[in-house]
């Protein structure tokens, strides 16, 4: 008599592949519950029903109706939003003057700037190089083009000097300005030197308020109205709606020895009754501060 025994690992192994059949074959059931036993092209054609479905005659769901009623409805909606953010505008531009800023607090002291400003506050070029100091020649002459003479005697008039120059009236009538004119600048005016001094090594450099140098490297420096200073009959400055033709004052320096081949630090700062120019956390407040660099 013959026995046949099959071995437990065997029985295993048929059994993991039966379970791994059911598996899939459950798998494949629920997709098509799911489905509802529909095909791709059962799905697409219910897509489409949904974009456009002709004989209800709806897009996405909604009728014509139902879309122009919803379009209605967020148009009144933004249509009052936009109504009530320009009427909120209207009322604030009431209450500003275009004429005097509402505000003053935010930067008191005056501001000081140089010409030429080409790029940033270091200057440097070299004497021998004319390509090196045009560019801050044919800026200085470009700068001053509004303050040639003709130009100030046509649009400005002559000023009482050491007072300032009070303009009443009603606030929105075009104000006079006083002539600040180019000559007033001497030997910085670029008349008799088209070059400013740049082609001998002796840099004229405009400022807009008064001065304050180091004086170990810049052995002489000349000012220019003489005085260093800005006459009070140009001020003060009612704005760039009325004042039309005003030109800010000019002070001049001419540098007429300055120490080759290094960098000479200079600061301007401004002088005067209420003038902040001494807070170190800000060092570009009522004061300006730049480089020169003069090469042979």
């Amino acid at each position: 008599m013959e026995l046949n025994a099959a071995s437990p690992g065997g029985k295993r192994l048929e059994n993991k592949d039966e379970e791994k059949v059911q598996d899939l074959d459950t798998g494949e059931a629920e997709t098509k519950a799911e489905m509802g036993n529909k095909t791709w092209a059962d799905l697409a054609g219910e897509m489409k029903t949904f974009l456009w479905n002709p004989e209800e005659r709806t897009c996405l769901g909604r009728t014509a109706k139902s879309w122009g009623l919803i379009l209605l409805f967020y148009f009144v909606f933004y249509t009052c939003l936009a109504g009530m953010f320009a009427f909120c505008m209207y009322v604030m531009l009431l209450t500003l003057s275009p004429y005097t800023p509402t505000y003053r607090d935010r930067v008191a002291p005056p501001g000081v700037m140089i010409r030429p400003y080409l790029n940033g506050f270091t200057i440097s070029f070299n004497v021998s190089k004319r390509s090196t100091w045009q560019p801050y020649v044919d800026s200085m002459h470009h700068f001053l083009a509004a303050y040639d003479d003709k130009v100030q005697e046509e649009k400005n008039i002559e000023c009482i000097s050491g007072q300032y120059f009070i303009q009443g009236g009603n606030e929105s009538e075009e104000k006079k300005a006083c002539q600040f004119k180019r000559s007033l600048l001497q030997n910085c005016s670029g008349i008799e030197d088209q070059t400013f001094g740049y082609s001998r090594g002796q840099p004229c450099i405009l400022l807009k308020m008064n001065r304050k140098g180091n004086e170990s490297d810049l052995r002489s420096v000349d000012f220019y109205p003489g005085n260093g200073t800005f006459d009070l009959m140009y001020y003060p400055y009612y704005g760039k709606i009325t004042h039309v033709n005003y030109t800010s004052p000019l002070v001049a320096m001419h540098f007429t020895d300055v120490k080759r081949n290094s960098l000479v630090p200079i600061q301007c700062s401004l002088h005067g009754k209420g003038i902040v120019n001494d807070i170190n956390s800000d060092r570009f407040l009522g004061r300006i501060i730049f480089t020169l660099s003069i090469g042979k």
